[in-house]
């Protein structure tokens, strides 16, 4: 396996960047102690997110939504497809059941690009000028014309993966993998009591807020890890179809996203919109992917001098253990502050093809 591995150290301050059920900051207990956490479902999403905003391929479209009626009856529509809405309807339970309570929706969010949408359209829009033939087969059309759909726009559905229950040959595995951040140190969480005044209470009235309430968050120095399998990215199923030039415009991309996207949970009460202390990113000609998490077993501790530097010793020392350990290999070694972000990227992108 042909493998890009970043592990990121970066310094969050109040913040409440990825909350639980009840509105807490999520956490795990991991070396015995509690750790902030930030899901790996939060992340992919905030840095697709990202990818889509700075990316000019056109490469990450990609829509994730229960509303697929709505998108296939438009673009039905627009090529002049007879009973669109019994077709956008066929369209919608070869993918996913219909919602019981909205019959416009399905039950599953479904991940689908724009190419992959017009494609689907095109294909039965095409089969129309069988008539007959064609109402009497439309379930066979379309399960053929979804089948059949291209996905040359899809990168986002290439890195980031999508299941489709009702048709596991629908399925992509993500070639990305990601792991839940987590605080190389102890965290318990605080509490900010807020209060919100009437700016129209006149100096006579009570003085009390309009209204009070409390909010948990937490600060905290979060280790992560990325890997990218370069074989499974350029395969078919995924991005074989585009050039080695595309592949690696698309694995810049996603490296730079990675990199700079923040979970945008509180962010216009409590921004924490920082960028990562350090980043250390490596090429595996072949191997599995490690991360370095266990550098942070023991928590770091700060004693007054704040755990950026702590963490960045653990995780250097960390790396140079498992590689003599474990034989473990790397043909790119470079990192962040050491090298600027457009030096680094190239030196990893250098190795897609």
């Amino acid at each position: 396996m042909k493998l890009i591995e970043l592990h990121i150290l970066q310094s969050f301050p109040v913040s409440c960047l990825n909350r639980d059920d009840v509105g807490s900051p999520k956490s795990a207990i991991f070396g015995g102690v509690p750790r902030a956490r930030i899901s790996s479902q939060s992340l992919k999403r905030a840095i697709r997110m990202h990818a889509k905003d700075i990316s000019d391929s056109g490469q990450f479209e990609g829509i994730r939504t229960r509303q697929l009626k709505d998108l296939f009856l438009k673009v039905l529509t627009e090529k002049s497809v007879e009973e669109a809405e019994k077709v956008a309807d066929e369209i919608c339970v070869t993918f996913s059941k219909v919602d019981g309570k909205n019959k416009d929706q399905v039950t599953t969010a479904v991940f689908l690009s724009p190419g992959e949408i017009e494609d689907i359209a095109l294909s039965i829009a095409e089969n129309q000028s069988l008539k007959d033939d064609f109402k009497k087969n439309l379930t066979k059309v379309v399960k053929a014309a979804v089948k059949g759909a291209q996905r040359k726009d899809a990168a986002d559905i290439a890195l980031f993966g999508r299941m489709i229950a009702n048709d596991a040959t629908l399925n992509v595995d993500g070639a990305a993998m990601f792991s839940h951040a987590l605080s190389t140190h102890k965290v318990a969480n605080d509490i900010d009591f807020f209060t919100a005044v009437d700016d129209m209470k006149t100096d006579t009235e009570d003085a009390g807020a309009s209204m009070m309430g409390t909010l948990e968050f937490n600060s905290a120095v979060y280790y992560r890890y990325i890997a990218l399998n370069l074989d499974m990215l350029a395969d078919d199923k995924h991005l074989g179809a585009l050039t080695e030039d595309e592949r690696k415009a698309i694995v810049d991309t996603f490296i730079r996203a990675t990199v700079e996207a923040v979970p945008g949970a509180r962010q216009n009460s409590m921004n924490a919109d920082t960028r990562p202390s350090y980043v250390l990113g490596t090429v595996k000609e072949n191997g599995q992917p490690v991360q370095l998490i266990n550098a942070f077993e023991k928590p770091v501790w700060s004693s007054g001098s704040g755990y950026i530097e702590t963490s960045i010793e653990g995780l250097t020392t960390q790396h140079e253990t498992l590689k003599n350990t474990w034989g473990i290999e790397t043909a790119v070694e470079t990192s962040i502050p050491e090298t600027d972000i457009n030096t680094f990227i190239k030196a990893l992108t250098d190795h897609v093809s």
